[in-house]
């Protein structure tokens, strides 16, 4: 049965600026460079105060409404809302204060074509027929970013069929990928790592007795090898263990994975870009942010100037009042992307000063010992922010010190206890370790039960599970694996 009644809830919704300014602190500084460009393109509001041509010294404004009794509600407004010089370009706060006449330094980057186009072209000049060619053009669509095929050769086959009409062959398939196998990079086209490798050492032109070898170890050892089970190669080819080492050493100048070598865009990736610098000023450490390319904003005065002409005409026409709530519309947008930004730059800079302050004998001298014990709680706790905020700030950020470039995450660490009774970050004992395993026996490397013997002594009481996940998340092999021929 139906009935009416009534109810009371609470709600907490977000508002449009709110959000746009959480999205804003998740990104790191090259990405926010994009995003204002992305702004400034959609938003005819907001202008770049470099690229801008007009008179900043014009600084009158206007407070004339506008209102029509024949026309809908326009909602009236205060000129002055919408335009203040006073604080159009405050937001940077400071993040290396610059004037407008200082250089803009951009970071370069080479223009290189992906592996896949490189191939293409090869396969372009080979003069195939168009049914192999585009046979040929599928497979290299499907290869991955390392430049392997891991589709199946039989799904391909059915794939032909119904997404292009062309009636194929698993053979077929395979003559033409056995083309792209010989063009370049060298084991390009490979479906697993065994035959990229067995594929590169078949291009050496030197078919020395080592590479003769190491091309039987892999083609009929690889498990074995792959295991590091050394002993068990040596007597089942019946080879010497120098032989093996020459082998080895072979195998160590192939890639595995060619797709990443033949374009340089991916080393170009790497490059990281701080979004906070830390300098040493004898003893006394400066937090500035990385702002040195980024515009400083502005509400744009033509738009300003329209919106005045529209609010002091006698005749009030209908587009005249579609172009006030349009121009209202993008200086509000304009106003609230700016504020945004203003408040990121502000919870960087605030937040960033806390943990900087938190750990200021690591910032001093770069010593991993030195680092304290710090969760978001911590630093939510120092600047009054909510720990969401913390985790947005410190997420894909980099530091610039002059020890060298950290992201944020690494500047968190949980707490434990050695036998002093002392709070150790397991940042600490992270690099402990590692500093073990660098130094170990690679004819005999450290197992798990090893180590975590080896940080008990130092004071660590720490177990085997322990010592593992830190090796792990170190990206270290087990022990089996580390292991080289002396």
């Amino acid at each position: 049965m139906l009935s009416q009644r009534l109810q009371q809830k609470l709600l907490q919704k977000l508002s449009p600026q709110q959000i746009l300014l959480m999205k804003l602190l998740q990104v790191p500084t090259v990405a926010l460079d994009q995003r204002i460009k992305q702004e400034l393109e959609e938003n005819p509001a907001l202008e770049d105060m470099a690229d801008s041509s007009l008179n900043d010294a014009d600084d009158e404004t206007y407070e004339e409404d506008y209102t029509d009794d024949n026309s809908r509600d326009t909602t009236d407004f205060d000129f002055n809302d919408y335009i203040d010089e006073d604080d159009v370009d405050s937001y940077k706060l400071k993040a290396n204060n610059k004037s407008a006449d200082d250089e803009r330094k951009e970071i370069p980057y080479a223009s290189d074509i992906s592996f896949q186009e490189s191939i293409t072209d090869q396969l372009m000049m080979l003069g195939l027929d168009e049914r192999h060619y585009n046979i040929g053009l599928t497979i290299i669509g499907n290869l991955d970013d390392s430049g392997y095929l891991m589709r199946d050769i039989n799904s391909m086959v059915d794939d032909f069929a119904f997404s292009q009409n062309i009636e194929t062959t698993a053979e077929e398939i395979l003559e033409v990928l056995g083309i792209i196998q010989e063009l370049d990079p060298a084991g390009i086209g490979a479906r697993s790592l065994q035959e990229c490798l067995l594929l590169q050492l078949e291009r050496i032109e030197e078919q020395t007795s080592s590479v003769k070898l190491a091309h039987k170890i892999l083609e009929t050892q690889f498990e074995r090898f792959s295991k590091k089970h050394y002993d068990k190669i040596i007597e089942k080819l019946d080879i010497t263990e120098d032989e093996l080492k020459q082998a080895i050493a072979e195998i160590l100048k192939l890639n595995p994975k060619p797709g990443g070598s033949a374009s340089t865009s991916s080393k170009l990736n790497q490059y990281v870009v701080p979004d906070f610098i830390i300098n040493n000023n004898n003893g006394v450490l400066e937090l500035s942010l990385n702002n040195r390319n980024t515009p400083e904003l502005r509400v744009s005065q033509t738009y300003a100037d329209m919106l005045q002409g529209y609010a002091s005409s006698k005749q009030k026409t209908e587009h005249q009042k579609d172009a006030v709530m349009f121009i209202k519309q993008k200086i509000d947008s304009a106003r609230w992307f700016i504020d945004a930004i203003k408040q990121r730059q502000n919870t960087l800079y605030v937040t960033m000063n806390a943990i900087m302050q938190y750990q200021k004998e690591y910032f001093m001298e770069g010593d991993v010992s030195k680092l304290r014990p710090m969760k978001l709680k911590d630093v939510s706790d120092l600047v009054g922010l909510d720990i969401s905020t913390i985790s947005r700030v410190a997420n894909s950020k980099y530091a610039e010190t002059h020890f060298g470039t950290f992201i944020l995450r690494d500047f968190f660490s949980k707490s434990m206890t050695n036998d002093a009774g002392e709070g150790i970050s397991t940042t600490e004992i992270k690099s402990i370790l590692k500093e073990c395993i660098d130094n170990e026996d690679k004819s005999n490397p450290l197992n798990d039960d090893e180590l975590t013997e080896i940080l008990n002594k130092k004071g660590f009481r720490i177990a085997r599970r322990t010592v593992a996940k830190y090796r792990e998340g170190l990206d270290i092999r087990v022990a089996r694996l580390r292991k080289e021929i002396s």
